[in-house]
Parts: structure tokens; C-alpha cells; sequence
């Protein structure tokens, strides 16, 4: 497959308006990458860049060491599949997927061998005579992957391509992408603001916000080590439960709230002594039993798991409000109290919301 190289990429539109800020990142051969952030954050327009369907303001992009900044989409041996299919309905399937191959004019023995190929490893050999119209939004998805796949390119670059199919097919497509991937062994780019699709697919993640790459790393890196606020709250679900605290001696303290802290904590914040900082904790790493205090207003069972959600000690206020994933089946009412132990946090500059580590 093919490596590519991002190097201090910016887009400005004509407009003056810019949505990527010098946007660097080296993607290894086989490697499958997730930009992943909200709306508006210039995931979808830096993809469109690699592609060639965008220009790019500055900056380079390196294909296989090759700059190819100014190719023409068409000569950079790229697919990109998109959010709406993008398939031609009065085609059968074999003839879309056939179409990019038709027009460079291939063998046509190449071309039916080409697209078999394709559709048996995608499960589509029995709808090959079919018009899109008759087959379900996973089936025409899976279309779209199909038509790339014959190409044989060098990247797959994948935008948004399950945001129109519902929870269950958006699940079992998230997993044949998966393993298309572990087949063809391809190097993959992929775009979307759905974190459960990042985690789940990704060898390495980008997380994105306004226009500026926030985080690189692996999936349990961005959901373990946050590198910032930002980070934190939009990757792992439920959200980050979020605090502004005072770094005493030996606790961090808070309205409704007096954690105490381990020497490992207390090293960590030694130079936040007496200051505010923010203190984040994920709430599937609150259990029950401890010293911190939850007045419950509502339960989600789950099953496995109940969602609780509170304020802490007994206030009302918003800025105290907490959600904890406790294990097993609870039966909490509004008012009851429930004491809790952070097992693991989280520490945020509250200035910068850099992330506050401790020294390796």
C-alpha cells in the first residue's frame, strides 16, 4: 500500500475563513487512521485535501515520499467513499462497481475478475444484477467500499460513510470495515464525529477541534491520557464528570467535596499547591463506598451497568452535578445518598486545560 505524510497543512478559503491550522501527521503503511471530532472542525476538509478535492493553502503532502501537493485528484491514486453512497441507480451493481475500471478502458475479463473479487469479500456476489434501490443502506454502502476496492489504490480514504444507517447497521458495517482492513492489509484514512467508530476502528486516532489537531495516539492514549480538556471531554461516553478544585496538602477540595490524594497525586500536583485546577473523572471509574457523597436524581439500568446521576453532597447546583456507571443493577430513587471512591483521576490546568502529568 502506501505511506503518506501531512506536513503543517493549512486550508483558507477564499473568504479569509481557515479551517485547518498547520495539520501535521506521518501515517504508516496498513495503518488505519480516525480523524474524529465535532462538527465544523476540519476533519471532513483535511480528508478532502489528501484527496486532491480540496486545494491545499500550505503546507505538503507526501505520498510514498513523493510530493503530491498539486497532482490532480485523479492521478493520486486514491478512493474515497462517501457519507451518501454516491452510486449511480440506473447501473446495476456490477456496473458501479465496474464504472472506474469501464473508463480507463481495462481488459474486461480483468475488469469481472476485479469485481467478483471484490463482492465475494464483501458479501455481495448475490446482488451483483441488482439496482442500488433494491438493496438495504449497509448493502449500497458496502457498494461504495466495493467500487473502491476494484481500483486497487494506494489509500482508502473514507468520509462520514455510516452516518446515514441506523445503530444496528451502522454497527455491523463498522465491523466489515474492520475487517477489510485486516485483509487488504490497506492503508486507511477515516473521518468521522461518532467516538465509538474511532475507538473501535482505529490504529491511531486524530482528535480535532477548530481547526487544530488537539491529540495523536492510540485509542487507549486519547481515552487514558487525555492531552487536554477538549480530549477528555469528547472521547469516552458517558462524558467526563469535570470539577474546579483547590490542591491542599494531601486532598483536593471542592464545594460539597474533600478527595483525599495518594503521595503518586501528590507529587504530581506539588506545584499546584493552593491553586485551582480542574479535576476530571470518568464515570465508569467511581465505585461505590468512600468518602465523597452523591444525592441520586435519576438511575439509568443498563443491564450490567446503572448510569446514576447526582450532585454532589447536597447541593443543587450544576457545576456539582455527577454521573456514575456503578456495576450491576441499582434501584436508587431521587434523594437517596450514596457515598463513592474515585478510583482514578484526572488532572487539568485550568488556564491552559493542558493536562497536569507527573514527571516519568
Amino acid at each position: 500500500m502506501a505511506t503518506l505524510s501531512l506536513q503543517h497543512l493549512d486550508k483558507i478559503y477564499d473568504n479569509n475563513v481557515q479551517a485547518v491550522f498547520d495539520f501535521n501527521l506521518d501515517v504508516k503503511d496498513g495503518e488505519l487512521i480516525v480523524l474524529v471530532g465535532p462538527s465544523g472542525c476540519g476533519k471532513s476538509t483535511t480528508l478532502r485535501m489528501i484527496a486532491g478535492l480540496e486545494d491545499i493553502s500550505a503546507g505538503k503532502l507526501l505520498l510514498d515520499g513523493k510530493d503530491i501537493t498539486q497532482t490532480p485528484a485523479k492521478d493520486r491514486d486514491m478512493a474515497m467513499v462517501f457519507q451518501n453512497y454516491a452510486l449511480y441507480g440506473h447501473m446495476t451493481i456490477y456496473e458501479n462497481m465496474a464504472f472506474s475500471l469501464t473508463l480507463r478502458k481495462e481488459n474486461p475479463n480483468v475488469i469481472h475478475k476485479k469485481v467478483l473479487a471484490a463482492a465475494e469479500i464483501l458479501g455481495l456476489t448475490e446482488q451483483l444484477n441488482k439496482k442500488p434501490a433494491q438493496l438495504s443502506g449497509g448493502q449500497r454502502q458496502r457498494v461504495a467500499m466495493g467500487r473502491s476496492i476494484v481500483r486497487n489504490p494506494k489509500v482508502f480514504l473514507f468520509d462520514e460513510p455510516l452516518s446515514n444507517l441506523d445503530a444496528k447497521l451502522r454497527g455491523a458495517t463498522r465491523r466489515e470495515i474492520l475487517l477489510l482492513h485486516k485483509r487488504l492489509n490497506a492503508t486507511m484514512l477515516y473521518v468521522t464525529h461518532d467516538q465509538t467508530e474511532a475507538l473501535t476502528l482505529a490504529d491511531r486516532i486524530v482528535c480535532m477541534s477548530m481547526g487544530y489537531v488537539q491529540q495523536v495516539g492510540t485509542p487507549l492514549e486519547l481515552y487514558d491520557t487525555p492531552a487536554n480538556l477538549f480530549v477528555a471531554s469528547f472521547i469516552g461516553l458517558p462524558p467526563m464528570n469535570f470539577f474546579h478544585v483547590t490542591v491542599s496538602e494531601d486532598a483536593l477540595v471542592g464545594p460539597e467535596m474533600n478527595v483525599p490524594l495518594s503521595e503518586d497525586e501528590k507529587k504530581t500536583l506539588a506545584a499546584y499547591k493552593g491553586k485551582e485546577i480542574v479535576l476530571g473523572v470518568r464515570p465508569e471509574d467511581i465505585v461505590e463506598g468512600g468518602a465523597v457523597s452523591v444525592k441520586v436524581f435519576s438511575n439509568e439500568n443498563l443491564g450490567m451497568n446503572t448510569l446514576v446521576h447526582g450532585h454532589l453532597g447536597n447541593s443543587n447546583a450544576a457545576e456539582n452535578k455527577i454521573t456514575c456507571k456503578l456495576r450491576g443493577w441499582c434501584d436508587y430513587k431521587a434523594g437517596d445518598q450514596v457515598k463513592v471512591t474515585f478510583v482514578k483521576k484526572h488532572f487539568f490546568d485550568k488556564d491552559t486545560t493542558n493536562a497536569i502529568r507527573g514527571e516519568k
